[in-house]
């Protein structure tokens, strides 16, 4: 006799949810659709899923966690998978979601620092949405200050707060963690993490993302999680958490150098939550700046532009100087990618404005202090040179290699590269083929995808010239490196 199929339970929890959320079938596969889009995944799903969801079958993937996703925006809760009784799973691709709690806000980040560790290679394979872009930034634009994230010891008179309930206070003791569950926190921790993140901010600067990346996802995994997870005050825990925010950015950054950008993308948006539960405004702005350079790299001028301008707002005119530079140069950027000279060239002015308003004794953040005429020129020779002002894009890139230090190895490469396309713009082909050959040759010594691709991207416009004396001397050289 032939076996019969196991019998399927209908999925009771599932069909009283659809039935409180008012979805039709058809309406909840399109939000499931929907809802991948913006992770970066293509769905397609019919009224019939939902059918075969509801009879029981389990469906794949990452599914689990994008339905529960759409019930808990339509439905104002936090919903699970299995709250919907359907299978979990890890949390990776829930990572563009804008966390309700600080609570929240670290069981997603620590997910994806442990999903990082474990397996790089299928990360690395997460795609860029420009979608999601969207709801992050305007949470954190609209979002209140989070009134409470110490852990473990008693609210402040008068804070009118309680633990919810189902609150974890403390958790099992993760895999590889030397720090138990609880553990009091010092302020000795929360140095050590900024000491550790100047320490990775300097090999990412001179030798690349790639030699930095891995090393500093585990150490977030095995020493800032449980620090999070730990007992600290007020105080003191938004200090931890601004640490936190500032290395997981920079996690960010690193796998954007190593082109993995959907999941660079995960990890800027877990910043900015970190950055809100830290209380620090102006850190968030810094990490919207940092995905709208990312979204300017990838060609997405429109988003960048608008991040930028939710950064603006997000801070106000009352931020430093140095501050309001960096967040008027980023949206140039944007401007210029789009072809936009005259919006372009107003944010620039703006940009100037603000750099000549800085003083020397002016409060300014860690992230800020590296904001001078040297970024400023380089930030001007890229936006003249996607303008193909080839001329004015010569005169700041030069400007910028005088100014700006030897340790910042790799953005001397990109002005470099942005240097000798602008002497190729302007017919001096042996020149640009002589700097081109340099940033090459450091290029090859770093381990930074995006160091590659902007010598890639010179060697195709050399292309029409491909016969001439100076391109074929570069190529020589060039495939001697490689």
């Amino acid at each position: 006799m032939t076996e019969r199929a196991p019998q399927r339970t209908p999925n009771r929890q599932l069909a009283a949810l659809i039935a409180e959320a008012g979805f039709s079938h058809a309406g909840l596969a399109r939000r499931v659709d929907q809802l991948g889009l913006e992770h970066g995944l293509d769905l397609r799903y019919d009224k019939t899923s939902v059918t075969r969801w509801l009879r029981g079958q389990q469906p794949r993937g990452t599914t689990p966690a994008l339905i529960a996703e759409v019930f808990t925006r339509r439905l104002g809760r936090r919903l699970s998978a299995q709250d919907l009784g359907l299978d979990a799973c890890a949390p990776v691709y829930a990572g563009l979601e804008f966390a309700a709690t600080p609570e929240e806000a670290v069981d997603i980040v620590s997910g994806l620092w442990r999903k990082d560790s474990g397996n790089h290679a299928e990360l690395s394979k997460i795609a860029f949405t420009p979608a999601g872009l969207v709801v992050p930034s305007r949470d954190w634009l609209i979002g209140r200050a989070d009134e409470r994230v110490g852990r473990g010891e008693p609210a402040p008179p008068g804070s009118g707060r309680v633990p919810a309930q189902g609150t974890r206070i403390s958790v099992p003791r993760q895999r590889g963690t030397e720090r138990g569950p609880g553990q009091k926190v010092s302020g000795g921790d929360v140095s050590a993490l900024r000491s550790v993140g100047e320490l990775f901010r300097a090999l990412d600067h001179a030798y690349g993302g790639g030699h930095a990346r891995q090393a500093l996802v585990r150490y977030l995994e095995h020493e800032a999680e449980p620090m999070l997870r730990g007992t600290y005050g007020e105080t003191l825990g938004r200090r931890l958490f601004a640490a936190a925010a500032d290395l997981t950015r920079l996690a960010g950054w690193t796998s954007y150098d190593m082109a993995a950008h959907g999941l660079a993308q995960r990890y800027y948006v877990q910043a900015l939550r970190l950055s809100q539960a830290a209380g620090d405004r102006a850190y968030g702005s810094y990490v919207l700046v940092t995905m709208s350079r990312q979204a300017v790299y990838l060609g997405h001028g429109r988003e960048a532009v608008q991040l930028t301008r939710v950064a603006q707002q997000g801070v106000g005119s009352a931020a430093p100087p140095l501050v309001q530079t960096l967040l008027h140069a980023a949206e140039a950027r944007g401007h210029a990618v789009l072809g936009e000279p005259r919006a372009c060239n107003a944010a620039l002015a703006r940009a100037e404005r603000a750099l000549d308003a800085a003083r020397p004794g002016d409060d300014v953040p860690h992230w800020a202090r590296g904001v001078d005429e040297g970024q400023l020129a380089d930030e001007i020779g890229h936006c003249h040179r996607d303008l193909q002002q080839y001329r004015s894009a010569v005169q700041h890139a030069e400007r910028s290699l005088q100014l700006r230090a030897p340790a910042l190895a790799r953005s001397r490469l990109f002005t470099r590269v942005v240097l000798a396309t602008s002497r190729l713009g302007l017919g001096e082909l042996e020149q640009a083929c002589a700097l081109g050959a340099e940033a090459a040759l450091q290029a090859s010594e770093m381990r930074s995808a995006r160091a590659s691709e902007y010598v890639r991207e010179f060697e195709r416009r050399l292309e029409p010239y491909r016969d001439a004396g100076p391109v074929r001397t570069y190529r020589d050289r060039v495939s001697a490196l490689r």
